[in-house]
């Protein structure tokens, strides 16, 4: 992937997200969330979707907090794809949190300046 291709929207430990700037995919406007060795092409609102999901997760599973220092993958990630889901630790869902939020972020920044400017 070559990164003049593509506009980064977010970065963290667990992953980036993006959109491509051109391309004769169809799907190109999606934000493309990539995290471990998982992609995802998602709308707008599937990522806010998404994000719930893993809220709900990182609620259900508060007391592994304390015992996730082994980072095991002991949480099950429901996501709004009925054939998809992911094993995660407790410290990789709080940074898919954060990845999610800050795209979120990035993208009504960039929309407010564009509609702005």
């Amino acid at each position: 992937m070559q990164e003049h291709n593509i506009n980064q929207l977010y970065s963290n430990t667990i992953g980036m997200t993006f959109q491509w700037k051109r391309s004769n995919l169809t799907n190109y406007k999606k934000i493309n969330l990539i995290f471990n060795n998982t992609g995802l092409h998602l709308t707008t609102k599937e990522l806010e979707e998404f994000l719930c999901y893993v809220q709900k997760a990182l609620a259900a599973s508060s007391w592994c907090k304390e015992y996730d220092g082994k980072d095991s993958k002991s949480i099950l990630l429901e996501t709004p794809f009925q054939q998809l889901s992911f094993a995660m630790s407790y410290k990789d869902l709080e940074s898919m949190k954060d990845l999610i939020k800050g795209t979120l972020f990035q993208l009504g920044l960039d929309k407010f300046i564009k509609d702005t400017l």
